[in-house]
């Protein structure tokens, strides 16, 4: 195996060359967890990845709590599905809590502050209520809990959401909105700690193999010494190889699923093709002006290799920063997937 064939088995195992997935909560399910502070790209992501798919099913999946947005592995916002919930926060909430343990202490937030602001958020939401984080914001004032400083708000939450007290509602307009965990989230299957760094580790490398140890880290949060025994628990469903002097792991079985008629696509930020891996660098086409910064952005791929950037303006998709070695058929791959994002839109856009 050779650094080409790494990228040909991560498009498949990522969904983008191949797929059966019909719903968005499939999606989110396979990968186990799928970054999402930004929202709307986040939603195109999921659709990426689906057979076919517009906005407005995204986005009623999302308003059911068929898959929930909420903080979970690293300090920042992934969907999940409902039904996962619950064992992801347990197994990774404490290190979360850990990294943000500065920004805690920062903003006066010590666990008696916590108890408080967690109960006078659980009361406010109680029976069905779903408020916007403005809205919170009045609660915990009229408590005595100081929430008017935005980023002290939001660590409140965070801790909130980690505490399984709350997680996303729908949407109210265009603004985000909180529910009560335990009235979102139906009961489900609990895993003691090491099924569930055995469970992660498989969904991981399963949905995004060829992968290192190292990316594992970074995706998942955990420590190096869990990430290790994590692999170690599903050694015998893994299959690992050395390329150019770096172990890679995978999925030993090669799941086969429908082959996609697409082979160039505009990924979101923060998509989980470039996202999830501690090296990006892998992925760049050393012949486009990008870095690996760049790769954390919207980027243009083509045969899994960043050949460019993209953005929106209105209606319109703009490429920008595009490899001067495309050739004619390769910039008309661009444009339909250019057509496909327009057409995911539709005229219901979020």
């Amino acid at each position: 195996m050779n650094t080409s064939d790494v990228l040909a088995h991560r498009l498949r195992n990522q969904k983008l060359s191949s797929t059966d997935f019909a719903e968005p909560a499939e999606v989110v399910r396979w990968f186990g967890a799928v970054q999402a502070q930004d929202f709307n790209g986040a939603k195109w992501a999921l659709a990426l990845r689906m057979r076919e798919a517009k906005n407005a099913v995204i986005q009623r999946a999302y308003d059911e709590g068929r898959i929930v947005r909420t903080h979970v592995m690293r300090p920042t916002w992934h969907f999940v599905a409902r039904e996962d919930i619950r064992w992801l926060l347990q197994l990774t909430a404490p290190r979360v809590n850990m990294k943000s343990g500065s920004a805690y202490r920062m903003f006066e937030l010590d666990a008696a502050t916590f108890k408080r602001s967690n109960k006078v958020i659980a009361n406010a939401l109680k029976g069905g209520k779903h408020l916007t984080r403005s809205e919170l914001k009045t609660f915990l004032n009229r408590a005595g809990i100081a929430a008017d400083n935005p980023i002290r708000l939001a660590h409140i939450v965070l801790r909130a959401e980690l505490d399984r007290v709350v997680c996303s509602g729908p949407m109210a307009g265009k603004q985000f909105t909180y529910m009560l965990f335990d009235e979102r989230v139906p009961a489900s299957k609990t895993f003691g700690r090491d099924e569930a760094l055995a469970e992660l580790a498989r969904r991981y490398f399963k949905s995004h193999g060829p992968a290192t140890v190292q990316d594992f880290v970074w995706w998942s949060g955990l420590t190096v010494t869990d990430a290790n025994l994590a692999i170690e628990l599903i050694d015998r469903d893994l299959r690992k190889e050395m390329v150019a002097e770096q172990l890679y792991v995978g999925p030993r079985s090669r799941r086969t699923a429908t082959p996609s008629k697409y082979s160039t696509h505009l990924l979101p930020a923060f998509d989980e093709y470039n996202v999830a891996y501690k090296a990006r660098d892998l992925v760049i086409d050393g012949r486009a002006p990008l870095s690996t910064w760049d790769a954390l952005g919207p980027m243009i791929i083509v045969d899994g290799k960043a050949v460019g950037t993209w953005k929106r303006a209105g209606n319109k998709v703009i490429t920008l920063n595009t490899s001067n070695a495309l050739n004619k058929s390769q910039k008309l791959a661009i444009a339909t997937a250019a057509e496909r994002y327009t057409a995911f839109l539709g005229s219901d856009e979020q």
